[in-house]
C-alpha cells in the first residue's frame, strides 16, 4: 500500500489528568527545599568594577641597565672561590653589567656539613675581615668595579652563637658602586623537602630562618627584592616586593636534577607574569663530583614571562639589558595593577608585612 493511500485517523478524545510520576513530585519537593549555597545579590544595578591598585606610578626602572649572572661552581677552598669571584665579576664588569648577581653559596659548597665550617659571623656590621673575608671581598669587589654587587649568598654564623648553642643563617649581601653595604636577606623559607627515591635535605638541620622581606634601594635605578632559592616557590613575598615598587626579583639560588628541570624555569616564569616584573635566576654551576648537583640554567626572565637569556650547566656568565619600556608597555597592554578586586580579596602587600632594614 502506498503511504498516500493510508486513510487517517482522528485522535482519541483524552482525559486530561494531573497526575505525575511519585518519582518527580518527591524531586520537585527536593528542589524547593534546597536553598542556595551562594545567594545571588539581587541589586542588579550596574556598577562599574573598581579601579584599585597598589602599584606605584612612577617609572619603577628609572633608566635601561645591563644586568649579569655569574655561574660559578664553587669548591671547598674558600679564598680559591673568592679569587674565582673576584675574577668573573671584573669580567662582567667590563663587559658593560652595572648589576652583578652571584649564585647561592658562592663562597662555599652547597650542603649542611659545609655550612658551618665556612659560616663567618656579620654582625656587629661591619664586621672585621677576620671574622668575614666574604663581606670585604665582595665590598671591594664592588667598589673596584663600580657596580652593584648581589653577592648570592653566604653562610652566616650568629654573633650571640655559644659554643654548645650555634645558629646559622643562608644571607645574601648587595653592595654599592662605593663598596658600601645596601642590603641584606637571610634566607626566609628553609629547604626542607623529601621526595622518595630522588631527593631528601633538610637546610632546617643546621640553618635558622630569616624573618624580613628584603626590598633593596639602587639609587640609579630602582628598587629590587632579594631572596635565595627555597623562597622563589612563595608567590606572597614576589607580590609583596612587586606591588612595593621593585622592577626585579633577584634569586641566588641552587636547585638540584630533581628539581630544576621540574620548577626552575617554570617558577621563574611565573613570578614575573604575575608580578609583571624582570626575574633573575643565579645558580652555581654543576658539578657531578659534588655531594650536591645544583642544576645551573641561570636565567634572566622579562616582565611578559619571555626568557631573555639562559646559561647550560657550565661555568659562565649570561647577561641581558633591562628595559624601562618594557615594563610600561607590558602593565599597559595588560594592565592587572588596575583590574585587581580588593574588594573582593585582601591585598597582601597591605597586610602586617616585616621588611628587612639597610643592613645585617
Amino acid at each position: 500500500m502506498a503511504v498516500d493511500s493510508i486513510p487517517s485517523r482522528k485522535p482519541e478524545k483524552t482525559k486530561k489528568t494531573t497526575m505525575r510520576a511519585p518519582c518527580l513530585v518527591q524531586t520537585t519537593k527536593l528542589i524547593h527545599q534546597i536553598k542556595p549555597l551562594f545567594p545571588l545579590s539581587t541589586n542588579c544595578t550596574k556598577h562599574p568594577l573598581r579601579k584599585m591598585s597598589s602599584r606605584p606610578t612612577a617609572p619603577v626602572l628609572k633608566k635601561p641597565v645591563k644586568l649579569a649572572c655569574i655561574q660559578l661552581a664553587p669548591g671547598p677552598d674558600k679564598k680559591a672561590n673568592l679569587t674565582r669571584a673576584a675574577s668573573q665579576v671584573r669580567r662582567a664588569a667590563s663587559n658593560g653589567a652595572n648589576i652583578v648577581v652571584l649564585p647561592e653559596c658562592f663562597n662555599s659548597p652547597y650542603g649542611c656539613q659545609f655550612f658551618p665550617d665556612h659560616a663567618e659571623t656579620l654582625l656587629p656590621s661591619p664586621p672585621t675581615p677576620e671574622q668575614s673575608p666574604s663581606y670585604h671581598a665582595l665590598s671591594s669587589m664592588a667598589a673596584d668595579n663600580k657596580i652593584h654587587l648581589v653577592g648570592g649568598s653566604v653562610p652566616e654564623r650568629c654573633a650571640t652563637a655559644t659554643a654548645t648553642s650555634q645558629r646559622y643563617y643562608n644571607t645574601s649581601l648587595t653592595f654599592g658602586p662605593d663598596g658600601g653595604l645596601l642590603g641584606t636577606h637571610r634566607k626566609l623559607h628553609l629547604f626542607d623537602i623529601d621526595i622518595p627515591g630522588k631527593m631528601t635535605f633538610r637546610e632546617s638541620d643546621v640553618l635558622s630562618p630569616g624573618d624580613k622581606v628584603t626590598l633593596i634601594e639602587l639609587p640609579e635605578y630602582g628598587t629590587i627584592a632579594v631572596a635565595i632559592c627555597y623562597d622563589v616557590r612563595f608567590p606572597e613575598m614576589a607580590t609583596i616586593a612587586a606591588r612595593k615598587g621593585a622592577f626585579a626579583l633577584v634569586y641566588p639560588g641552587a636547585f638540584n636534577l630533581t628539581t630544576g628541570p621540574l620548577h626552575w624555569e617554570l617558577l621563574a616564569r611565573a613570578r614575573a607574569v604575575d608580578n609583571q616584573v624582570y626575574v633573575v635566576m643565579c645558580s652555581p654551576a654543576r658539578d657531578m663530583g659534588a655531594s650536591y648537583n645544583a642544576w645551573g640554567h641561570s636565567m634572566i626572565v622579562d616582565p611578559m614571562a619571555k626568557v631573555l637569556v639562559e646559561a647550560g650547566e657550565t661555568e659562565t656568565i649570561v647577561e641581558a639589558e633591562l628595559e624601562p619600556h618594557v615594563l610600561a608597555e607590558t602593565r599597559r597592554n595588560i594592565p592587572l595593577g588596575s583590574q585587581r578586586r580588593f574588594d573582593v580579596y585582601p591585598d597582601v602587600s597591605e597586610g602586617k608585612v616585616q621588611f628587612g632594614e639597610s643592613s645585617v
